[in-house]
């Protein structure tokens, strides 16, 4: 071809004979101009025909996103493929450039970007993850995102190492990243922290690529935001990320946030904020403080209770390293709550469509019918056949073999009679609402298996071999019970369309359960009014955004829609610091004392109660009085509290019937029993209904 270029350029221009001819009588019916729209007209029907006539095979993402959010991941599947060809270009200023270029061109071949994507994640590297992941941060996309972002604070961001704990089992100490829009002098004022763990699938991304939200919470509330820069896996495998958070937040507390800049007056209030891994890595180390106080067991020997932050934020939080293609029937239980089924309702009716879209001609119930299927009580017993069980197929009366077996029963009463005919029955496999989000959204745009498998791998480590199924550090959506009901406030950020979505309304669930039956336990024991009721936004708030799915905080730039949810959480983050405040200007108010910084106590306030009647006497708890008490030899003692930061010292059994002076001549009845808390009141109620039992006497010893 390139030979026969002389002969064509010398040659006739307006080409061989036939084409003049052709050309010469075109002419003189079409212009230039419509010559040119009729060509380029030709090749877009011949390129497209399949999808104009309606023979194309349908696009499974065209319903599933709204339109904002899906022209944002054309974006960003255009940047992930111009990055991701350019990768390889060794020369730095000449790959940034490139990956400019190829962008470009992946704007407009927008199936050649899919493709590429594609392909590149049948195959990904911690390379591949870390070159999509921390692109915003190059020099070109990096003024582009400046130019973009609103003028949120007046101060850039600092980096400050914190030192760890004297205790701790490292020494290097932990890079973070300090937002606080204005001079370091100003710190002394303020005792609230944001601590954020920035998320990045454990492999990637430091606090300098979640600017956008860390920037607008430092300018909304006006205090300092920590966003921690910890290491990475697979460097750095689990659970090296867990114990450099765990040490930050020890180190701010025994500090009282003097290694930011704090005058450490008071104990500072810390919120913990973590998004997607970051969400992990922050309930783990929640999970990690608390069970610190369990039972008087410490992280580290000879040091003091560390106290729980004041709340804890999740934003697509990851929660659950064994992913799994079905749901238990405690999970789906979880999620039809009847409490929270207006808020799922999106999430229940996706996944039914998993099974109907299988079989669109067959019937299927209503959604007055699905509502049906909600569970009734709150507390989720998992040894009754919840309602999900139940099949809208009519039940066959029982055969003379069954009621010869429920006859045979021995505790022939109607429960037992209901389970015996029903465990006679066999079990239909429940396929309906079963399915879990990593499988419903298994080709999101954000997050596909092949990368959730890819960060296991990597975070767990090569040489690691945790038990997925008990691990709840390393899966927090396992955690015990015990745990959960001591968690603090908990608020969640989520899209509806993420595979990660029922990570959220499961452990969300969890969590509420978890409330609802020490709130109900602590009823029983009389340490709240019989009219008080349990306040589901006291301790649990989630909102499920429709038609989005993972990463929206990620790239606002193209995303305007979520700045609405970074200041969103901005207000959740100041309501919690305000209603904690609030809840202990009222303890204030009711006399109680607090030690330390007032707004971060929580006491226990005793008031006169009674014990089952299997005891012989009354347990008698008296009610706090105000001032000091002295002690026999005349020392000044403070009054007795229950403050999570401080180990209260055993209390010592009184003498029954005897009376204190205090130092104004006052006298107070003392309690007959003093009791350290209300475990211990628990125990010994227990110890007197089971006494008689098992044939002991008051004083402990066997009856013969």
């Amino acid at each position: 071809m390139v030979s026969k270029m002389p002969k064509i350029t010398s040659g006739n221009k307006n080409g061989p004979p036939i084409l003049r001819s052709l050309s010469a009588r075109l002419s003189k019916r079409l212009s230039a101009w419509q010559t040119i729209v009729m060509t380029l007209l030709w090749l877009y029907i011949s390129r497209n025909f399949a999808k104009i006539v309606g023979l194309e095979s349908p696009e499974p993402l065209a319903n599933l996103y709204t339109r904002s959010y899906f022209r944002a991941t054309w974006v960003t599947t255009a940047l992930d493929a111009g990055f991701w060809t350019a990768m390889k270009i060794r020369k730095k200023w000449l790959r940034d450039l490139g990956s400019m270029v190829f962008t470009i061109y992946y704007l407009i071949a927008a199936e050649q970007a899919d493709e590429k994507v594609r392909k590149v994640r049948g195959l990904l590297t911690v390379d591949h993850l870390r070159v999509s992941w921390q692109k915003s941060t190059t020099p070109y996309l990096s003024f582009i995102t400046r130019v973009l972002r609103p003028k949120l604070t007046r101060y850039p961001p600092r980096a400050i190492r914190i030192p760890r704990p004297a205790s701790s089992s490292y020494r290097d100490p932990v890079n973070a990243w300090l937002y606080f829009d204005g001079p370091l002098s100003a710190l002394k004022n303020h005792t609230k922290v944001v601590l954020d763990i920035p998320g990045g699938g454990f492999v990637a991304m430091t606090p300098r690529h979640h600017e956008d939200k860390l920037l607008g919470w430092a300018g909304k509330l006006e205090l300092p935001v920590l966003s921690l820069d910890y290491r990475k896996a697979p460097q750095y495998p689990y659970p090296y990320a867990l114990n450099e958070v765990y040490d930050v937040y020890r180190t701010l507390v025994v500090s009282h946030g003097r290694c930011i800049g704090l005058s450490g007056a008071t104990m500072p209030r810390i919120v913990i904020t973590g998004d997607s891994a970051g969400g992990n890595i922050a309930t783990g180390t929640v999970l990690m403080i608390l069970q610190s106080t369990s039972n008087g067991t410490q992280r580290y020997p000879d040091q003091e209770i560390l106290p729980p932050p004041e709340g804890l934020i999740l934003i697509y939080p990851g929660l659950d390293m064994n992913i799994g293609n079905w749901m238990s029937d405690e999970q789906m239980a979880l999620i039809q709550d009847r409490r929270t089924r207006k808020r799922n309702r999106n999430i229940l009716r996706r996944k039914s469509e998993d099974y109907y879209k299988l079989t669109p001609d067959t019937p299927h119930p209503s959604d007055d019918e699905d509502k049906t299927l909600s569970p009734t009580v709150a507390p989720i017993d998992t040894s009754i056949v919840t309602t999900a069980d139940k099949s809208t197929t009519p039940l066959k009366p029982p055969t003379d073999a069954e009621l010869d077996l429920v006859s045979a029963t021995p505790n022939n009463n109607l429960a037992n009679q209901t389970t015996t005919l029903a465990s006679s029955k066999p079990r239909l496999l429940k396929t309906r609402l079963a399915m879990s989000s990593m499988i419903s959204y298994f080709n999101d745009r954000i997050l596909t298996p092949e990368m959730m498998r890819a960060m296991i791998i990597l975070y767990v480590g090569p040489h690691a071999r945790p038990d997925f199924s008990t691990d709840y550090l390393l899966s927090p959506l396992l955690a015990p019970e015990a745990l959960l009901a001591k968690f603090p406030k908990t608020c969640f950020l989520t899209g509806e369309r993420d595979p990660l979505v029922d990570d959220t309304v499961i452990f969300a669930g969890r969590l509420r359960q978890a409330k609802h039956n020490l709130f109900v336990q602590r009823k029983e024991l009389g340490l709240l009014k019989s009219k008080d009721a349990f306040d589901e936004r006291e301790h649990v708030e989630v909102t499920l955004i429709p038609g989005i799915s993972h990463g929206f905080l990620q790239f606002v730039s193209v995303f305007p829609e979520g700045w609405n949810h970074i200041f969103r959480v901005a207000r959740w983050i100041e309501g919690i610091f305000d209603d904690n405040e609030a809840r202990a200007n009222t303890s204030e108010g009711m006399g109680e004392r607090t030690v330390g910084d007032p707004h971060q106590q929580r006491h226990h306030r005793r008031v006169p109660t009674e014990s089952s009647g299997d005891e012989d006497r009354p347990l008698e708890m008296s009610s706090f009085s105000q001032g000091r008490t002295q002690d026999a030899d005349g020392g000044a003692r403070g009054e007795q509290y229950f403050s999570p930061r401080r180990r209260r010292p055993p209390t010592p059994a009184l003498k029954r019937g005897g009376r204190r002076k205090g130092v104004n001549g006052h006298t107070k009845e003392t309690s007959m029993v003093s009791l350290a808390s209300e475990e211990d009141l628990l125990g010994r109620r227990m110890k007197g209904l089971a006494g008689g039992l098992m044939g002991m006497g008051n004083d402990g010893t066997e009856t013969p």
